[in-house]
């Protein structure tokens, strides 16, 4: 197989970049290196320095391309509130350029990364794909809308694409340098500094924490799911809703740390519940979690420490 995976210098692009060429695949990473880690894609890979804004750099990058994983977004819900007009761009514009740059040039299928902030505020209930959606930030809109297009062009037999929408990712390579960085990189790095990690809202909102080697596997099945699969959206979490309390409590225990957190307001645009229902998705992707929780905090906190990506000072 020959793959291009957009974004494919961030956390979850370079993950999958990583696993595909263990595989065997010949793999393309295109990257705008906005945010991205260029140390971050493997060495087997060949890296494309552009922008799923820029249609051209969509063309060339999809010629004699089997499957594209498209990673490359805007992902903050915060940001998006704060500035919503380059998520837009990104996030919907650039997913359309993807879809008639691959459809134009013999790509087979493309697996799209949606999120699972498409459901809105939740009722701490799981949450199917059936179920009434109700986007609460832009970054939720934007996701939504791509989803939608991924699944017209699909009805128009112009290329096969599987959603997946992601609940709350963490794992080895996600980073804390980010005024929105996500809650694992956020509570490590504080602990790191001895500092209290600043949790918003009460702590009590849940998540269902996903681990990255197994959205990576969900990615991989989603590539050669049969066709049953084409056009539709699959949540992909671990069916295992947490509070946000208590995944600080998991990470200072790995951490030995005695600090204790403190509480600011609600962000604009979060919701307060996430849980996945992913009984499709082991229906039609054959795909199951296999990370337990323990282990994968501890490989995560490891990382940190390992990889140097926190300040020690």
């Amino acid at each position: 197989m020959r793959a291009l995976v957009t974004g494919g210098a961030g956390f979850i692009g370079s993950s999958i970049a990583k696993k595909l060429t263990e595989n065997g695949a010949d793999v393309v990473v295109l990257d705008n290196l906005s945010t991205g880690r260029p140390q971050a894609i493997p060495t087997a890979a060949e890296l494309i320095v552009g922008d799923v804004t820029h249609p051209d750099a969509l063309r060339g990058a999809c010629q004699d391309i089997d499957v594209v994983f498209h990673q490359a977004a805007i992902r903050s819900v915060p940001k998006s509130v704060d500035d919503p007009l380059p998520v837009e761009a990104t996030n919907i514009r650039g997913t359309l350029n993807l879809l008639e740059a691959a459809s134009q040039t013999g790509v087979r299928r493309i697996v799209y990364a949606s999120s699972s902030s498409v459901y809105g505020g939740g009722d701490g209930s799981s949450q199917k794909e059936s179920d009434p959606l109700d986007p609460q930030s832009p970054y939720a809109v934007s996701k939504l809308s791509a989803e939608q297009f991924c699944r017209v062009w699909s009805l128009l037999d112009r290329i096969e694409t599987v959603s997946l929408r992601y609940f709350n990712v963490f794992g080895p390579g996600q980073r804390p340098d980010s005024a929105y960085s996500a809650v694992f990189p956020g509570f490590i790095a504080a602990l790191k500094r001895g500092e209290a990690p600043v949790i918003h809202s009460d702590g009590h909102q849940t998540r269902d924490f996903c681990y990255i080697d197994d959205v990576v596997a969900a990615n991989l099945a989603a590539a050669d799911a049969p066709s049953a699969a084409v056009g539709r959206c699959y949540n992909i979490g671990a069916d295992d809703p947490r509070s946000v309390n208590d995944v600080f409590k998991s990470v200072a225990t790995v951490m030995g740390s005695s600090v204790t957190p403190t509480f600011g307001p609600k962000r604009a645009g979060d919701v307060r519940s996430t849980w996945a229902d992913i009984s499709a998705a082991k229906t039609d992707l054959g795909w199951s979690p296999k990370a337990k929780w323990d282990d994968a905090v501890r490989a995560t906190v490891e990382w940190f420490d390992s990889d140097g990506a926190l300040d020690p000072t």
